[in-house]
C-alpha cells in the first residue's frame, strides 16, 4: 500500500513507524510531507518518500493520514480536494477536535474517513488510540487497527466520545506524568535523592497500570490487596482524597474534554 502522511511532526513519524511495524508499507511507499523542508532532507536519509507540496503527495496514495493543526485542516482540504480519489483512497485524521462531517463537507459526503486519537506513548509502541468512522470498511478499519496496535493498543469508539477520548487519552498522558512527578517530589520529601525518587516512582505507576491490563482487574481489587487495617497504605490514600486527588483528577478530565470538543469550532 501507498501510504501519504501530511504532517510529519512527532504524531505523523510515529504513525510512519507504525505503517512499517504493521507491515502495511514499506519505508520507500510512504510519502511524508512538513512545513520545515529543511527536515525533508533527513526523513529521506531514513528511506521515506517526500514532498514540499501536500497536493502532489496525495495523488498516488491509496491511504492518506492527516495530522495537521485544527486551524491548518481548513486550508489543506482545499489544497488536495481537485486531486482526490474517492473511489481509491482512505482518509485517517488524528486532527483534535475535526468531526468527520468536517471532511464529507468539504471534500465529498461519501469519503470514507477514519478519526484517531491516539497519544505521544507511540514512541515506545504503548500508546491507547481511540478510533471512530464514517463510510469505512471493515477492511479499511482493519488495517488501521493494525497499525495503531503496532504502537500499542486500539479500540473503536462512537464518534461522539471523540473528545472524551482526547481528554482521557490524549491530555491523559499528561495527567498520569504529573501524578508521577507528584509522586517522585513526595519521595524526595521522605529522603530519596531527585533521580532515585523519580525511577521508584515511574516504575511503580508502570508496574500499577500492568496489574490492571494484564490481570483485566479493578483498581479497588488492587488497592485493596496493599491495605491493611491502621496501615500506612489506607492512611496516605484517605489523607490524598481528603486533599481532592480523585475530584481534581475527574475536573481536570471534564474540563479538557469540553475545550476539546471547541478547539477545531475555535481554530
Amino acid at each position: 500500500m501507498k501510504a501519504t502522511i501530511l504532517g510529519a511532526g512527532n504524531i505523523g513519524m510515529s504513525l510512519a513507524q507504525g505503517l512499517v511495524e504493521s507491515k502495511v508499507c514499506k519505508k520507500q511507499d510512504i510519502t511524508l510531507t512538513k512545513r520545515n523542508t529543511k527536515e525533508l532532507i533527513a526523513l529521506e536519509k531514513m528511506g521515506y518518500q517526500t514532498n514540499i507540496s501536500n497536493k502532489d503527495a496525495v495523488k498516488n496514495a491509496d491511504a492518506i493520514f492527516i495530522c495537521v493543526l485544527p486551524q491548518q485542516l481548513n486550508d489543506l482540504l482545499l489544497e488536495i480536494k481537485p486531486v482526490i480519489n474517492l473511489k481509491k483512497q482512505l482518509f485517517v485524521s488524528v486532527v483534535t477536535g475535526a468531526n468527520t462531517s468536517v471532511f464529507r463537507e468539504i471534500l465529498n459526503d461519501k469519503i470514507r474517513i477514519i478519526r484517531a486519537m491516539p497519544n505521544t506513548a507511540m514512541k515506545v509502541r504503548e500508546s491507547m488510540t481511540c478510533l471512530s468512522a464514517a463510510n469505512a470498511t471493515e477492511d479499511d478499519m482493519k488495517m488501521v487497527q493494525d497499525i495503531f496496535n503496532a504502537l500499542g493498543q486500539s479500540i473503536i469508539i462512537e464518534e461522539e466520545l471523540m473528545s472524551a477520548a482526547t481528554a482521557l487519552c490524549a491530555c491523559g498522558i499528561a495527567f498520569f506524568l504529573r501524578t508521577i512527578r507528584a509522586a517522585s517530589q513526595g519521595g524526595v520529601e521522605i529522603g530519596f535523592h531527585a533521580g532515585d525518587a523519580l525511577k521508584i516512582a515511574s516504575q511503580t505507576a508502570l508496574g500499577a497500570a500492568k496489574l490492571l491490563t494484564e490481570n483485566k482487574t479493578h483498581p479497588e481489587e488492587e488497592i485493596d490487596k496493599v491495605t491493611s487495617p491502621k496501615g500506612c497504605t489506607i492512611a496516605g490514600l484517605n489523607e490524598m482524597e481528603h486533599q481532592g486527588l480523585s475530584s481534581a483528577m475527574i475536573k481536570g478530565i471534564k474540563l479538557s474534554s469540553s475545550i476539546a470538543n471547541n478547539l477545531y469550532k475555535s481554530s
